[in-house]
């Protein structure tokens, strides 16, 4: 079976429209969502149906900072742009989908495999992994062989085994199969779908051979002109469109 990853998808519908067509175009047929549906982006109630539909056939979907905040304003500190997104965004949400953010579990084990948003050691507390210190906390934290991440928007391969005590970090190469090895844990963060942040404006998702147990980290071109237009269009800060552009 192939999984498709997605994390941080950030109200991007051309950023996961694209992902989902080339999820699927690798013979993905389960998908995990990883957190962060909404923030930043114009399309919040559509990126919220899409994976709702996808959860109701089967998906898995954990909840990040950004969804919490929508119904709790202090489960995360934010800055002043991505505030004032979470404020625009309330307010263009139903009931319904703002049920569907605050109900999602902030950590998902299936077989030998964790989902979560940002971490192991605390996953309400939104601590990031940005190194291999804080890579071997989270590996600390839970005993599945392979933990799936976002929240750090740059794609990144974590692994314990080579040296005792230490997580080492392997850089991939986009579209090119891993091998995940038994002997060793593992940790993935698969990239920002929805606003990648490593100067590559194309959309970052993943999947997940569980025969082969080899992981891929896709890179996706799509129209970020458009979404930086949209995104300006529904008078949200002028940054949050240039990101997109910019590829961070």
């Amino acid at each position: 079976m192939r999984i498709g990853l997605l994390a941080d998808l950030h109200a991007n519908r051309e950023a996961l429209e694209a992902c989902l067509k080339a999820l699927a175009r690798a013979g993905c047929t389960q998908y995990v969502f990883l957190g962060d549906l909404v923030g930043y982006g114009a399309d919040p109630g559509w990126v919220v149906d899409t994976v709702r539909a996808h959860v109701e056939a089967g998906a898995v979907a954990v909840q990040g900072n950004h969804d919490a905040a929508i119904e709790d304003p202090g489960a995360s500190r934010m800055h002043g742009q991505a505030q004032a997104a979470i404020e625009w965004t309330r307010a263009q949400l139903d009931p319904s989908q703002r049920a569907f953010l605050r109900d999602l579990p902030l950590q998902v084990r299936h077989e030998d495999r964790l989902y979560v948003h940002a971490n192991a050691w605390d996953p309400p507390g939104w601590g990031y992994i940005g190194n291999p210190l804080a890579a071997h906390r989270s590996l600390s934290a839970t005993t599945q062989w392979l933990t799936f991440c976002g929240h750090v928007h740059d794609p990144a391969l974590y692994f314990t085994g080579a040296v005792p005590g230490e997580a080492a970090h392997f850089q991939p190469l986009y579209g090119v199969p891993i091998p995940l090895l038994p002997s060793r844990r593992w940790l993935a963060i698969v990239g920002a779908c929805g606003q990648p942040r490593d100067g590559n404006p194309a959309a970052a998702c993943a999947w997940l051979d569980t025969a082969r147990r080899q992981l891929a980290f896709l890179r996706v071109p799509y129209d970020h002109e458009r979404a930086a237009a949209r995104i300006r269009a529904a008078g949200l800060p002028d940054a949050l469109a240039q990101r997109l552009i910019d590829g961070g």
